[in-house]
């Protein structure tokens, strides 16, 4: 199955090494980072569970929840923990589900028969507190996760979302960011007070802050 952009999250019940979840009651009126790694006690995978621990506090500033998954089980990933707490010097507070037969992982598609018919490949979901999928990124298994960018794109979303604005190439919080088309000059007007520049009429830029 492919979760797209747009859609509602399926919900789905789990153990994870936080106890029992259903997900959309976990999500609560937040924001959700949701990702899946290939197997517990592996290199790359250790990394990316660190530093989604190692940036709880920026992660919180987003209201927003890490989750991880893979197709481990609750006592392998709380083995693990230990592990990834001693090498990458933080506390893993988030919860990790535990999903040995590849039910959620099917779910969201996160089962890439061409890389492995068991474990997940490094997918993520960010999802709105309407439980709305609002971006998808998928990674190989050899490659680990651009955490700066995960945290620019909730950012951006939830500055867009704010503002009625769109985000231009490379955009970062503070700078300038798009007026859609679809609002006119005269409604911008009065939305963007701090006015516009106008490189064409398709194209106005404006300040975020």
């Amino acid at each position: 199955m492919s979760v797209l952009i747009g859609e509602t999250a399926p919900d789905f019940q789990a153990e994870t090494t936080k106890g029992p979840i259903s997900f959309h009651d976990w999500i609560g009126d937040s924001w959700a980072f949701f990702f899946s790694h290939p197997a517990d006690f592996t290199p790359v995978c250790t990394t990316e569970m660190g530093r989604t621990a190692q940036l709880a506090d920026r992660f919180a500033a987003l209201d927003t929840k890490p989750i991880g998954l893979s197709t481990d089980t609750v006592e392998e990933h709380l083995k693990w923990i230990g592990d990834i707490n001693d090498t990458q010097s933080t506390n893993v507070g988030f919860p990790i589900i535990a999903d040995p037969d590849l039910r959620v992982a099917k779910l969201y598609g996160m089962i890439h028969p061409a890389e492995s018919e068991t474990a997940a490949v490094r997918t993520v979901f960010i999802i709105d507190p309407k439980k709305k999928v609002r971006l998808t990124m998928t990674y190989p298994m050899s490659v680990g996760r651009n955490f700066d960018e995960i945290l620019r794109a909730i950012t951006a979303l939830q500055t867009s979302d704010g503002k009625r604005l769109s985000m231009p190439a490379d955009w970062q919080p503070g700078k300038d960011a798009i007026i859609p088309p679809s609002i006119s000059n005269a409604d911008a007007k009065s939305l963007y007070p701090q006015g516009w520049n106008e490189l064409r009429p398709y194209l106005r830029l404006t300040k975020t802050q």
